[in-house]
């Protein structure tokens, strides 16, 4: 491409605008424009996507916006939950925490960490000094608030959730 003002670009690639911003529209065909998706991802919740004439998919789990993939089915995410109650902390461990928590009374979930009971069995193990007797009830100090703390800089805990069940559900299974 050719024109009078290509010989006096205005950016240093050697295009005028008109055709600069023609190679852009030409080059986000095939590549996609990375932006906000209208609406948050039914798959994941994430709200970044990528653009393309044939519509939006998710930059976190590429699914297409506005599709759930209904035939995979809800996938399984076992997931090592800390909840507190008071100045005690739970540790447990659900395949469906939403439903859960929603059995138990607590003031605060406080981290996921992705696992199944080995995992809890191995938590509780580990922070056995700060059990109370033989329950799933810890007081929330030292080590154990340590580990929390650690777990709390992976972000939010369902956002956490919902990428597991992301990444579950992109490599096909339930």
């Amino acid at each position: 491409m050719t024109c009078a003002q290509c010989s006096a670009p205005a950016v240093g690639v050697g295009l005028c605008s008109d055709h600069l911003i023609a190679a852009y529209e030409w080059m986000s065909r095939e590549s996609g424009v990375t932006d906000v998706l209208p609406s948050p991802c039914l798959a994941c919740g994430s709200r970044l996507g990528v653009k393309y004439p044939s519509g939006w998919l998710c930059a976190i789990c590429e699914w297409k916006l506005g599709s759930y993939p209904e035939d995979f089915g809800r996938p399984r995410v076992d997931v090592v939950y800390y909840i507190r109650f008071r100045d005690r902390v739970k540790i447990g461990t659900s395949g469906n925490p939403r439903q859960r928590l929603g059995q138990l009374r607590h003031d605060e979930l406080l981290a996921f960490e992705r696992g199944n009971r080995r995992v809890e069995q191995a938590r509780h193990l580990q922070f056995a000094q700060f059990r109370f007797d033989s329950t799933e009830w810890f007081s929330f100090e030292g080590d154990l608030a340590t580990h929390i703390e650690l777990l709390q800089n992976g972000g939010d805990p369902w956002d956490q959730h919902r990428l597991w069940l992301s990444a579950q559900l992109a490599v096909g299974g339930a």
